[in-house]
């Protein structure tokens, strides 16, 4: 089967739809699912990876759960304050074992993201171009592992100026995993596309288990009575090297995290990498009054909703002191 839309919300609407109607029943590890083998999902448009849905948009968790991977690290402590529910996925407390980070950065002593920018600067018409996340090791042994990568591989390839990606994953869940997903893999295919000069092509993905867990179901059928959404794409990142501007947006983030003053006007980033040291502000902000101040800074209107949101969250009375972190786990 495959699936192809320009934007996220055109496709999770018709993922959904299929998912919903579908026969086939399995109970997992995880719980109840219904189920579609093999899909190829496609999106067209890779700029517009954030749903503008109530149900789905989750822009700050998904940026969150993206540094994490350039964190090249898979501490604990740094997701959960996004994504609180990582907590029932360590086995120490203190670690994901099936973090991201250290096996884009680091696998075997093997820095990927750096062999595959090499590689394609050198050959752009390569298709070597592969990074590995699954390893053998997940599942040897007799321990289980709480959390193992769904995603197998991702393969850049550049084709007429365009940098293609394509993830496959072993298993998705396409209500909580799918959205953050196809968020950090464009994301991070966007940042390959201006290391190496080129545009972004179209980003694909191929799922060997896609899956809707029966606790979600309803909350699939709200989201595709929401109606259609506006088609608002995140701007363009800057031409040139990203990478001065992601370590500048990394330790802000670090900074806010840990609660110490940050401006962004002051980090003398372009207004597409400010806004989104602004976002994480504001996402760490308690008082709606001090999101509204940063909000007003905001250059691209995109995120208008995303803010309302949390700020409209923020004005609700606190329960026994509940951290900013949003509920979904990527899984």
């Amino acid at each position: 089967m495959q699936i192809s839309d320009r934007t996220l919300d055109d496709l999770l609407r018709k993922v959904f739809r299929s998912l919903l109607a579908s026969k086939h029943l399995i109970t997992a590890s995880r719980g109840t699912t219904r189920e579609l083998i093999g899909v190829l999902l496609k999106l067209e448009r890779p700029r517009a990876r954030l749903s503008r849905s109530e149900t789905r948009g989750r822009a700050f968790s998904c940026l969150g759960e993206f540094l994490w991977y350039l964190t090249g690290d898979n501490q604990l402590d740094f997701i959960r304050y996004y994504i609180r529910k990582y907590e029932k996925e360590s086995e120490d407390g203190k670690t994901i074992y099936g973090g991201y980070g250290p096996r884009i950065f680091c696998q075997r002593g093997h820095n990927q993201l750096e062999n595959v920018i090499r590689l394609l600067s050198e050959h752009d018409t390569s298709r070597r171009a592969v990074i590995q996340l699954f390893d053998a090791e997940d599942i040897a042994g007799p321990k289980r592992r709480l959390e193992i990568p769904c995603t197998c591989t991702l393969q850049f390839m550049v084709r007429d100026r365009k940098l293609h990606l394509i993830a496959n994953m072993r298993s998705n869940d396409a209500f909580k995993g799918l959205p953050h997903d196809i968020f950090a893999f464009t994301m991070l295919q966007e940042v390959v596309a201006r290391t190496l000069g080129v545009d972004v092509g179209p980003y694909q993905q191929f799922v060997g288990n896609l899956h809707l867990y029966d606790e979600n179901e309803v909350a699939a059928q709200h989201y595709i009575e929401e109606g259609f959404q506006s088609a608002v794409e995140m701007p363009a990142m800057p031409e040139g090297d990203p990478w001065p501007s992601i370590q500048t947006v990394m330790a802000a983030e670090a900074r806010i995290r840990a609660g110490e003053p940050c401006e962004a006007n002051d980090c003398g980033v372009e207004p597409y990498w400010a806004d989104l040291i602004r976002l994480l502000q504001i996402f760490s902000v308690k008082d709606p009054k001090t999101i509204g101040a940063i909000n007003a800074k905001m250059v691209f209107g995109g995120y208008a909703s995303y803010i309302q949101a949390v700020r409209q969250r923020r004005s609700r009375p606190k329960k026994n002191g509940a951290s900013p972190g949003e509920t979904s786990v990527n899984r």
